[in-house]
């Protein structure tokens, strides 16, 4: 039988979801940026605390035990997502592993002529490091268009492609519209062309399982704070192959072989590529995230969301005056617009009723331009909401009615 998932228990572990003054807060930002579990808590301030030493550097017991514990996140990443340990770079973020990648594999591989394959709905950080490039070599950038209801358009993607096309990056799930990308359709069409892959995961760790290996893609990067982990650090995961021809992108100590005045060679990945100490405290925060999400079960996170979802996009169309973006079947996000009201005022009543949502462009504004509006206001699930956040928003949304009529 498959795992349910009890809300009210999982809110009981976070103690952020209440306000100040000790009232529910109804938080819906977690597209943005979870809420951490106190078994995150617990496992970042005993590191660094009672457990704290600098890792891969002393030889007193205290930093041997640390960077055991640092590695062994390491391995937990890797296995969470189905990858190699050596295959797992440590960034700050999903922002920094593409721009990475763009700086690294992609001036050592791609030239003028060449061109990358992006889509309308891609976060900036999957659109701005290939904008920086095509500036620096005069690699070319093509758009690939949504479906009606905001997915990637796989048929339009297969009619685009052609053999210059040497890299497909993709959102594997939409950070305004939570519409999922067909992975392994999409590794098969690029294959067909000679393309490697990168996917961006952001979005899709928290509620979908990922498993890089059986995807076959090139590159898959996240960050650890929508998982539920600290901020500041980010999951880079490559092919090994790939990772060992790519040569490093910041320089300084941890990522050396032998530095001399005259030369420096480079040690193996993934350390070349983690230049000064590194993320210690919140790599063995993002183990225990992940460990907390693995015992609750990504499939159990996905249908409670996935029902929530339903249920809020089946309220807000009985509302006459909101559009509704994206597909039914969204994995763990709603946007919307209220006629007449703008987001942000929207999203300022709301939080006057302890209601937390996303009011912008969600650092999406090509995708804003093809909706045709400045901004939408998103909805985003975490596993600690219930029918109760809804609840709440649906009277901010009347009593925000009420203000503008």
């Amino acid at each position: 039988m498959s795992p349910v998932l009890t809300p009210a228990l999982a809110r009981a572990d976070f103690p952020g979801l209440a306000t100040r003054d000790g009232q529910p807060w109804h938080y819906l930002d977690s597209g943005a940026s979870a809420q951490k579990p106190q078994a995150v808590l617990d496992a970042t301030v005993r590191a660094m605390g009672a457990d704290y030493a600098t890792v891969h550097r002393g030889v007193y017991a205290r930093s041997a035990e640390m960077t055991r514990a640092f590695e062994a996140a390491r391995r937990r990443i890797a296995q969470f997502m189905g990858g190699r340990e050596d295959e797992i770079v440590f960034t700050r973020g999903a922002t920094e592993s593409i721009n990475l990648i763009a700086q690294t594999w992609g001036r050592m591989n791609l030239k003028a002529g060449d061109r990358i394959l992006i889509s309308l709905l891609e976060h900036h950080s999957n659109i701005v490091p290939w904008q920086m490039l095509r500036d620096a070599t005069g690699v070319q950038i093509d758009v690939c268009p949504l479906t009606e209801d905001g997915c990637i358009d796989l048929d339009a993607a297969e009619r685009m492609l052609t053999p210059a096309h040497k890299l497909v990056a993709f959102a594997h799930v939409s950070n305004v519209l939570g519409s999922v990308l067909h992975v392994e359709h999409a590794v098969k069409l690029a294959r067909g062309v000679g393309a490697k892959v990168l996917l961006d995961g952001c979005q899709a760790v928290p509620r979908l399982a990922v498993d890089v290996a059986a995807f076959d893609c090139d590159f898959y990067v996240w960050s650890s704070h929508k998982l539920y982990g600290p901020t500041g650090i980010g999951v880079l995961w490559a092919k090994a192959d790939l990772l060992a021809a790519m040569p490093p992108w910041q320089g300084g100590g941890a990522m050396i072989d032998r530095v001399t005045f005259e030369r420096t060679t480079y040690a193996p990945p993934p350390g070349r590529f983690e230049a000064g100490t590194p993320a210690i405290v919140e790599a063995i925060g993002l183990a225990a995230a992940i460990d907390y999400v693995s015992a609750i079960g990504l499939s159990a996170i996905h249908a409670h969301e996935a029902a929530l979802v339903r249920t809020l996009r089946d309220e807000l169309r009985r509302m006459n005056n909101v559009s509704l973006f994206g597909p039914e079947d969204s994995a763990g996000i709603v946007s919307f617009a209220l006629d007449g009201v703008h987001p942000h005022d929207l999203g300022t009543i709301l939080d006057e009723a302890n209601v937390a949502i996303r009011a912008g462009h969600h650092c999406a504004q090509p995708l804003m331009d093809h909706l045709g509006v400045p901004a939408t206001a998103r909805a985003s699930f975490g596993l600690y909401n219930d029918e109760s956040d809804i609840a709440a928003l649906l009277r901010g949304i009347e009593r925000t009615k009420r203000i503008f009529a």
